[in-house]
């Protein structure tokens, strides 16, 4: 029985391995990376919890293991001084999640729509702006001076440093309460410490500010100034990273946009407009031109070209017809289309999508621990210094107000608001540029292990070439007169063999551009008609074409153990001709017979067709600094040509390797001391995208390829693999580039202001701009590819 509170568990999100679980958690209150070390360390305690929290997003992916409850996540969070609430989203751990209910894609939909932090920043951050203004010009002007104007500037300021400022009062109180410190506490401290100073300042000398321009006087000056242009600077750096966070998020939210919120649903005929959501497996929907796609399905009637750019990042738009898959939230761009539903709600394309990039968006890499173990005890370091800082001030007999201009100052300084946005910011922009662009970064680990791979292996079919056959070149035997390839297309027609699929195809390019069907065929420009057909499986088909004329011919294609036995004996092949049929099957081509009236007639070569981006490809993987090497389950020849095509050395091929080979493969040079990444697209590439260092997945593939695989493309073209991999590595150089500068910004900053050669308003506004410039150096990964 589930403990009180334990929110039910559907046993598809169950692992088995521990009967483990993952829950998202919202979490209000978090503004720093202490707060995040925080949370974890609580949760963390609880036996078998593993939390990761994300301070950006203000969320928190954790493993709970079996006998763990919601509410006691919820309870340890709220002990740690912050609220937390469950997040309404399925979340798949280990092989796909089935079973889910149609519409869970909604509450993913609405789960990232939360309301950021600028609404509520932005009416304290004016305030703040509007008395600092006269506050400041008060007390840094003689000119702008008046009688008693200490008062009225303490008077201007007390909202700043009140409710303006009560965000970092509120959670330095909050975590104090809790026995914790982080940088609100430094900030609330600082803030508060300049107001009350000159407050008391002020009132043991009252006439201090008595006439325009006056000397200070008494033990020391007045700091209201710096308490509110500190409060203002602080509240514009926290206004502008919201700002910047809601921006950086932006992706994920027009990617969810993008699905479709009805349907037409087609029920006995008759046409029903319901919200998509609605939709179960099974159900027809039609989709018009210009509408869009409802959720994944088979297309059962129609034809159109479908604009999937949404999903696979490329430009043109995919040919469907009846039996051909189709993905939800893409667009329709011509016909009308009848779709039956195959998978819905948090089962479809986009919502593994949007999954996909919350949990990258939510994982750490391991740079990012570093950044969360230092911070940890970088408060409480900081305040030793401040009073350190105080005491040897007053040791080496410095004034009351310079001692305590300089512990102010390195409070104000101190603040790691740069060191808790350097990882989050930059992996949020990275992966939401990579979802526009069709590309899917499973977790932050993938960012360090595209660094290190120097070596990729890339299986043949369906990733270096289409796993399409395409005819490829036609020999005519003294027969100059007869069109071959009309005549095998003829018979071939009613074959759904793969060699026919692609000799029918070549004949209808053929026909479209004006070369083919020209002669004797029925209404200007089809097929002839055939009759007599036959098929034999794994030999070739037969029948006799009878043209518009009543001419007719018995034309056979097939394998030369298939024809000859059928052919007359005059019509055999001869030497020579069987020497170029054995000559085009070792340079990597499937070769036919195409006989015509029991006589040889000449031959059909057929190829595996390369990508056209295949090359392009592999040249930007060369120039990354990655040795490409192919893996292929056909013969040496093939694999030779293809190489030589695409820029693969000779010695980097691996022919006739077997499905189970292909791990063995990866094993030999991981063993080597490589460090391989593995890009496949079908089930039997699974278990070597998972050996592999890196899985890199094919989006035209299957589920399994892409459950192995932590990076994932969803377009087919190996340039997209390069792509992927340029900007996981330069997520990472960004990522680096944030930490460098909030370590030295720190570094540098503290002993300066120890020093006391750094004013605490100069102090708050670099603080301000150190976490400015970390948010807009990730931003910059938003134009990435553009």
């Amino acid at each position: 029985m589930d403990r009180p509170g334990t929110t039910e568990l559907p046993p598809a999100l169950v692992s088995q391995a521990g009967l483990s679980r993952i829950v998202e958690l919202d979490i209000e209150g978090m503004t720093c990376a202490s707060c995040v070390t925080r949370v974890e360390r609580k949760l963390g305690k609880i036996e078998g919890v593993h939390a990761s929290v994300n301070l950006p997003l203000e969320s928190a992916r954790v493993e709970v293991p079996a006998g763990v409850s919601d509410q006691e996540l919820l309870s340890t969070v709220a002990a740690a001084g912050y609220q937390a609430r469950v997040k309404e989203v399925p979340i798949k751990h280990g092989p796909e999640v089935t079973g889910a209910e149609p519409g869970r894609t909604s509450q993913i939909h609405e789960a990232s729509r939360r309301p950021s932090s600028v609404d509520a920043l932005l009416p304290r951050l004016a305030v703040a702006a509007a008395l600092t203004i006269p506050v400041v010009l008060i007390s840094m002007i003689p000119s702008a001076q008046f009688m008693d104007w200490g008062w009225w500037v303490a008077a201007l300021a007390l909202p700043v440093v009140t409710w303006s400022a009560w965000p970092f009062h509120r959670a330095a109180a909050v975590n104090a309460r809790h026995g914790g410190s982080t940088m609100d506490t430094l900030v609330s401290i600082g803030v508060a410490a300049s107001y009350l100073y000159s407050l008391v300042q002020l009132i043991v000398d009252p006439r201090m500010t008595e006439h325009p321009g006056m000397e200070m006087t008494g033990t020391g000056g007045l700091y209201f100034e710096t308490a509110v242009v500190v409060t203002t600077f602080l509240l514009l750096g926290r206004w502008l990273e919201a700002r910047a966070k809601s921006r950086a998020g932006d992706a994920l939210r027009a990617l969810l946009d993008r699905g479709a919120k009805q349907a037409t649903l087609l029920r006995a005929g008759v046409e029903s407009v319901v919200p998509a959501e609605q939709l179960v497996p099974g159900d027809l929907f039609v989709v018009r031109p210009g509408e869009t796609i409802a959720t994944d399905g088979i297309v059962r009637d129609g034809a159109s070209a479908v604009d999937t750019s949404i999903i696979t990042g490329e430009s043109l738009p995919a040919e469907v017809t009846e039996g051909s898959p189709v993905t939800g939230a893409t667009v329709n761009t011509s016909g009308r289309l009848v779709v039956e539903a195959t998978r819905v709600g948090s089962e479809t394309t986009l919502a593994a999508m949007a999954r996909l990039v919350s949990e990258a968006q939510t994982g750490k890499a391991p740079i990012a621990r570093l950044a969360d173990r230092i911070s940890g005890v970088f408060v409480p370091i900081v305040l030793a210094i401040v009073v350190l800082t105080f005491i040897t001030w007053q040791v080496l007999g410095g004034s009351l107000p310079s001692s305590f201009t300089a512990a102010v100052a390195v409070l104000v300084i101190a603040c790691p608001c740069a060191l808790g946005l350097a990882t989050p910011v930059g992996l949020l922009a990275g992966s939401g540029r990579g979802s526009q662009l069709g590309i899917l970064i499973r977790g932050a680990q993938v960012l360090e292990d595209t660094r290190a791979v120097d070596t990729i292996v890339l299986d043949k079919t369906g990733t270096v070439t289409s796993g399409r056959l395409a005819l490829d070149a036609v020999d005519t035997f003294g027969a100059s007169d007869l069109d071959l390839v009309r005549l095998a297309a003829a018979v071939e027609a009613g074959s759904e063999h793969p060699l026919a699929k692609a000799i029918v195809a070549a004949e209808a390019a053929r026909v479209a551009s004006g070369i083919g069907g020209t002669r004797g065929t029925h209404d200007g420009g089809g097929q002839p008609a055939v009759v007599g057909f036959q098929s034999a499986a794994g030999g070739g088909v037969e029948g006799t074409v009878v043209e518009v004329s009543g001419e007719s011919r018995e034309v056979l294609v097939g394998r030369t153990d298939w024809i000859v036995p059928r052919l007359a004996e005059d019509g055999m092949p001869d030497a020579a001709q069987l020497a170029m049929f054995a000559e085009r099957e070792s340079g990597g081509a499937t070769a036919v017979w195409v006989a015509v009236d029991r006589r040889v007639a000449g031959m059909l070569s057929l190829r595996d067709t390369v990508k056209p981006g295949s090359a392009e490809g592999i040249a930007r993987l060369k120039a990354l600094g990655l040795r490409p090497v192919l893996l292929t389950g056909d013969n040496a020849a093939v694999a030779a040509r293809v190489a030589a095509e695409v820029g693969i050395a000779a010695q980097d091929v691996h022919a006739g390797v077997r499905p189970e080979g292909k791990v063995a493969v990866v094993k030999r040079l991981q063993a080597g001391g490589a460090r391989v990444a593995m890009a496949g697209d079908g089930v039997n590439d699974a278990p070597a995208l998972a050996q592999a260092d890196l899985g890199i997945a094919m989006g035209s593939g299957t589920d399994v390829a892409r459950e192995a695989a932590e990076l994932t493309v969803m377009g087919d073209d190996l340039r997209q693999v390069a792509t992927a991999i340029e900007l996981s590595r330069r997520t990472l150089s960004i990522i680096k580039a944030n930490l460098f500068w909030a370590f030295a910004y720190n570094t540098i900053g503290i002993p300066i202001a120890a020093l006391g050669l750094l004013n605490p308003m100069v102090a708050g506004a670099a603080m301000a701009a150190s976490s400015v410039l970390v948010v807009t150096n990730s931003l910059r990964l938003t134009r990435f590819g553009r």
